[in-house]
């Protein structure tokens, strides 16, 4: 009973979320309420004879991987409110684009880059950056809902084919279910899916971006701090590789370096102190992870992830995976994936690589589905639910044509 309850509590958060132009009641209220108010009925109401202490346990798991992703997402707007504010990126958007350029051919460099950089880097410090660089050029208000939709398939995309790109690429290649040599196959696919998707998104888009240059002359301490930013993520990348040492624990230590080193650049000069930048972080967008996060939570403990691995009984690997990463459009990517590999499912090394692009990719089909779109739409103001869902035809045609590319490659190889 109980458990229906909280899945009808579930629901109506994301309901909420959807019409929240509609109510005008911030979604990051609505989520963390609802989030936190399932693991109190989860307390007070203990499910399958589960303990106090038992209930406790599972929150505190629930917890401590919603801090490392709150403190990550942290140090990384850090950094890039830190730079947006001193317009370092618009001044290098500036001196790397000309000075005038079709939206079309924009909105492929856009969609290159943010795959690119998305391999490499997190999804996260992808899609600011990514977005910055769009915040940073004027267009108007649907052009820029589409290339912020554009963003975030391409960086869902280019995430997938690198364990440095996608928690959940790093989890299958740890199980052993792929090696990186397998993963190198879904680069070809992804990459041709996304450039289909700026193909649809830049038809009818005829007219011409003009970008404003500016004299604007950038000081050498946000030059450093910019060198410290990038040294901190291929740090992230090189330390994790080689000791398996959390993203989480790197990117604070960036960020201290980055404090200490800006009291000794600017130390003759009267600016405001470079810790007042993380108040110019956006905390809404973390207490909405937070809440999502929350729920998710309290829907893996009562048993829900578990119960969707059944659809594998009914359906070949072909179609349950497809529809795998539809399912990861509404429930976090990482613990399916962690479902999914826990009920030791019997695929081949080609199935295994499109459960793998399903669940990186998939989410990318609704706003609330991937880290990137909750970033993104927190970011950019006319991003919402309903804009980003108008969309939906597009994403879902190029999810599933990158799908079949993944097919396609593997029966090749």
């Amino acid at each position: 009973m109980l458990s229906t309850i909280i899945l009808g509590l579930v629901v109506l958060a994301f309901v909420l979320i959807v019409i929240e132009d509609l109510i005008h009641v911030n979604k990051a209220k609505t989520t963390l309420f609802f989030g936190t108010l399932c693991w109190i009925l989860a307390f007070v109401f203990p499910m399958h004879g589960a303990t106090s202490a038992e209930i406790n346990e599972q929150l505190n798991h629930n917890l401590l991987e919603i801090a490392t992703l709150w403190l990550f997402l942290m140090s990384t707007m850090t950094f890039v409110a830190y730079l947006n504010s001193k317009g370092f990126i618009s001044q290098v958007v500036q001196r790397i684009l000309p000075s005038e350029l079709s939206e079309r051919r924009l909105m492929f460099i856009i969609a290159a880059f943010a795959f690119v950089f998305s391999s490499f880097a997190d999804n996260v410090t992808a899609t600011l950056v990514s977005i910055a660089v769009i915040a940073s050029l004027k267009m108007d208000a649907k052009k820029r809902v589409k290339y912020a939709t554009l963003v975030i398939f391409a960086v869902n995309s280019g995430g997938v084919s690198l364990i440095t790109g996608d928690v959940t690429t790093l989890m299958f290649f740890l199980a052993g279910k792929v090696t990186i040599s397998d993963l190198l196959t879904l680069v070809l696919p992804s990459f041709f899916s996304v450039a289909v998707m700026a193909i649809m998104l830049s038809l009818g888009m005829k007219d011409r971006i003009v970008i404003e240059k500016s004299k604007k002359i950038v000081e050498k301490s946000d030059i450093a701090i910019a060198g410290i930013f990038a040294l901190t993520i291929a740090s992230t990348l090189v330390l994790n590789i080689l000791y398996q040492i959390p993203p989480v624990l790197t990117f604070l230590f960036g960020l201290g370096f980055m404090f200490l080193s800006a009291q000794f650049l600017q130390r003759k000069k009267a600016t405001q102190s470079i810790l007042n930048y993380v108040r110019e972080v956006e905390f809404e967008t973390l207490l909405f992870f937070l809440g999502v996060l929350l729920l998710v939570g309290i829907m893996k403990e009562i048993g829900v992830l578990t119960n969707i691995t059944h659809l594998y009984e009914y359906l070949p690997p072909l179609q349950a995976n497809y529809l795998m990463g539809l399912t990861s459009a509404l429930i976090d990517n990482v613990p399916l994936t962690a479902a999914l590999l826990k009920a030791d499912l019997a695929m081949t090394t080609g199935e295994w690589l499109l459960l793998t692009y399903a669940t990186g990719v998939g989410g990318s089909i609704l706003i609330i589905g991937s880290a990137a779109g909750i970033i993104a739409m927190s970011k950019v103001k006319e991003l919402t639910f309903g804009t980003y869902f108008r969309m939906a035809g597009y994403l879902l045609f190029a999810y599933s044509l990158g799908y079949a590319g993944v097919y396609a490659v593997g029966r090749f190889f």
